[in-house]
């Protein structure tokens, strides 16, 4: 895709390679988003991945009121954006309503539709609008082909600057499974897709009002989209996931994506 070309002109990387967009859940602060780009940016330098830097600048879905959700909404797109600028990658953030995506486009390059809100028509459209790349995370009551009307929808308002992430299926109150079919299904819209290898282990709605995850799973999930044919893979990393203020329970631990990574190139290499 074009598109993606553009995303990473300012990056050396293996065209045959995925892509990867990876960071912490939350911006947390200048020390951490600096932290994880810097050390991310160097082992996908060294892989010949390319890399987006990913980091909410606000969460809006927490299961409980009072979870943490950021920083202020200002303070947090211009780290996210300073992290861009000094180490010359492409951005993502989500939002969560049609009026944030205008302010978002201006510190971001992808504006990230979260899984829970893919239907919303005036959030797609307000991303579409925007011409900067829209990632729309499939519903976890989709299925990949149903993604077509969300692709639609962006195609329709002008902007064919299209991903579409997959992260897992409602099974049950409190868990998630990932069909692995819905990586050619979701391709069908001509669009590239991506893995979420950390949303897709949560489990969600505890009683305790944080939501659990499966870390241990990461590298799982990774190896098998790659195996299926996934254009880029999304994970979110943190040097110390216990501590994390978002999604601690399903993130990796940061000194770990470097093996995982070296991993997956291999397997890219043996199926493409």
């Amino acid at each position: 895709m074009e598109f993606l070309d553009h995303l990473f002109k300012h990056q050396s990387y293996d065209k045959n390679n995925f892509f990867l967009i990876a960071g912490p859940c939350v911006v947390e602060s200048e020390g951490l988003v600096m932290e994880v780009a810097d050390k991310v940016s160097k082992i996908c330098s060294n892989l010949g991945i390319p890399y987006v830097f990913k980091a909410s600048y606000r969460k809006a879905n927490r299961t409980s009121a009072s979870s943490f959700t950021g920083i202020g909404d200002e303070n947090g797109l211009a780290l996210v954006k300073k992290v861009g600028e000094k180490y010359k990658l492409p951005t993502t953030s989500d939002i969560h309503a049609h009026d944030e995506a205008a302010p978002a486009a201006q510190y971001v390059d992808i504006l990230q539709i979260p899984a829970f809100l893919c239907r919303q028509t005036d959030l797609l459209l307000a991303a579409a609008a925007t011409g900067k790349v829209v990632n729309v995370k499939k519903g976890q009551f989709l299925s990949g082909l149903s993604m077509k009307f969300a692709v639609e929808k962006i195609r329709n308002a002008g902007n064919d600057k299209i991903l579409l992430t997959e992260r897992g299926t409602t099974f049950g109150y409190q868990d998630l499974v990932v069909d692995y079919r819905n990586i050619p299904w979701m391709q069908e819209h001509k669009t590239p897709v991506v893995m979420d290898c950390t949303h897709s282990l949560q489990q969600p709605n505890q009683t305790s009002g944080v939501t659990g995850g499966n870390p241990q799973l990461i590298g799982t999930i990774a190896k098998a989209a790659i195996a299926t044919g996934a254009n880029g893979l999304f994970i979110e990393t943190h040097p110390d996931p216990a501590s994390a203020k978002s999604d601690g329970a399903n993130m990796l631990r940061l000194d770990l994506l470097e093996p995982l990574l070296q991993q997956l190139v291999k397997i890219r290499k043996a199926v493409v």
